[in-house]
């Protein structure tokens, strides 16, 4: 996967140097929309970018808990909304990320961290679930971007 990011940088660069700074940014906003895009529908069907499932939650234990005991939600459920996860393009690069607290969540489980999955619970290492990366589709939309661009 990195190489084939290497060499479409390689590729897109000389032609990119040659837009005006404005072209690029406005190409570099849509990109960063379009990659957005597509990371949210990735989160929404639980998949890593390579096509296989997230690691499965743990099961809780709830022996003790009464009353009414609802099903486990999905995991990232709010995750990929836009208001969380940020796309933003300028003449130099295309940026998508999440911001505020829901970053340091993404982080633990982007790199299978330790984390407190509440203020008084105990460390607990997290599975490895990449939330944020580049599938062959991506680069694929890049590529198909860039030319559509450069062509018109």
């Amino acid at each position: 996967m990195a190489n084939d990011l290497d060499a479409l940088e390689d590729w897109a660069g000389v032609l990119l140097n040659k837009l005006e700074p404005a072209a690029r940014s406005k190409l570099a906003r849509s990109l960063a929309q379009k990659l957005r895009r597509s990371q949210q529908q990735r989160v929404k069907q639980q998949r890593n970018p390579d096509g296989s499932p997230y690691a499965a939650r743990k099961p809780r234990d709830l022996k003790g808990k009464k009353g009414r005991i609802k099903r486990q939600a999905k995991m990232f459920q709010k995750l990929p909304k836009a208001s969380y996860l940020k796309a933003k393009g300028d003449r130099q690069s295309i940026n998508v990320g999440f911001t505020g607290r829901v970053a340091r969540i993404a982080r633990v489980h982007q790199y299978g961290l330790k984390d407190r999955a509440e203020v008084d619970a105990p460390q607990v290492l997290y599975e490895k679930r990449q939330v944020l990366g580049l599938a062959e589709s991506d680069v694929e939309l890049i590529r198909s971007e860039l030319l559509n661009h450069l062509a018109t």
